[in-house]
Order: structure tokens, then C-alpha cells, then sequence
């Protein structure tokens, strides 16, 4: 009986060491701080399939059809080419159409004309800018990221990046750093005609 006895609180005490590590919270480990490479190749791929390059790269023509000058990438609507005129022979009377230049970087619509941003890391495009603007610009709406700043023009579709993660704009934000500055002024907005 007393071997017994003796056993006994040895037992408990297992038994309630191990019922306290299977309750015990699971604590997450936190994922490794990405590397910078590694921050830009995330950054690559979101730029690529949010399809930035659509309206924010000067198009030329190859075998396939339009695709994006590898020279002026993400560089906006480039500054020397003017829009064509805008007729209404066949259509409605401009205004109550959306057109986009061929190049798809400047588009024509209810708004006026609205013009691709320079998105590289040049004066002329995001290379003055902090992070901060960056995420405003994207998640607010604000031109150059700037609280006074007017509001970005369709076909910018900022309204779908307002929940985007922070993680996810600061990928975006250290590829466009990344890539090659390219001077280029884009024009300003205009208003529609009334």
C-alpha cells in the first residue's frame, strides 16, 4: 500500500504536466522579415498582376500586339505625344463615351482627360516620394499622396486597393523603387469641356 501511495503524486504530477502542455496557447511564430530582394520579386508580381502596366507603360507594336515598351515601363503617358482630336461623326457627342489613347496611358471620359502617372523612381515620377504618400496616394485617392491634393481620376482604380495590406504596398512601393528612373513629365489633367 505505501509503494502505492508513493507513486501516486508522481502520477499526478505527470498527468497534469502533460494536461497543461496540451492546453497550453499555441503561440504563431512570426514568418522571417522578408530580404529586400526577396520584398521587390513580391512587389514584381503584384505590380504584374494588378495589371499596372495596362495604362501606366507606353505601348509599341510586336508580333502579338501592343505590349509594353521595355524602355519606358511604368513611366506614364510619355510627355511629347499629343491626343488625337476627338470627333463625334458615328457616335455620341464626346462626354458620354470613355476613349483611351492607343497607347492605353491616357483616357477621355465624363471626367476630362486623365493621364497615366510616372511611376518610376525618377523626380518626374515616385522618386521624391516617401512611402507614406505612396500608401495614401493608393489607399485614399490622393494625387502625389498629398492631403491637399485633388483626387486621382478614373481609370486609376484606387477604390480597390483601399484594404490593401501593408505588406502588399510596401512590396509594390520597393519594386517600383527598383526599377530603372525614367524622366518623363506626364501632363496634367485636364477638365471636361462644359
Amino acid at each position: 500500500m505505501k509503494k502505492t501511495l508513493i507513486w501516486l503524486p508522481a502520477l499526478a504530477l505527470a498527468f497534469l504536466t502533460l494536461q497543461c502542455a496540451q492546453e497550453a496557447p499555441k503561440t504563431e511564430e512570426k514568418p522571417a522579415a522578408e530580404t529586400e530582394a526577396e520584398l521587390v520579386k513580391r512587389g514584381e508580381y503584384l505590380v504584374t498582376i494588378g495589371g499596372c502596366e495596362d495604362c501606366h507603360s507606353p505601348k509599341i507594336m510586336t508580333d502579338k500586339g501592343p505590349a509594353p515598351d521595355p524602355k519606358l515601363r511604368l513611366s506614364g503617358h510619355p510627355a511629347g505625344v499629343p491626343l488625337p482630336a476627338i470627333t463625334d461623326k458615328g457616335m455620341a457627342a464626346p462626354g458620354q463615351w470613355v476613349l483611351f489613347h492607343p497607347m492605353s496611358t491616357a483616357s477621355v471620359g465624363p471626367w476630362g482627360t486623365s493621364y497615366a502617372a510616372n511611376i518610376t523612381p525618377d523626380k518626374t515620377g515616385i522618386g521624391e516620394w516617401s512611402f507614406e504618400q505612396f500608401k495614401k496616394a493608393l489607399t485614399e485617392g490622393k494625387s502625389k499622396g498629398l492631403d491637399g491634393g485633388r483626387m486621382l481620376l478614373p481609370p486609376m482604380p484606387w477604390v480597390n486597393y483601399i484594404n490593401m495590406k501593408e505588406e502588399d504596398l510596401q512590396a509594390i512601393f520597393a519594386y517600383l523603387q527598383s526599377l530603372p528612373a525614367v524622366s518623363n513629365l506626364v501632363p496634367s489633367p485636364v477638365p471636361p469641356v462644359q
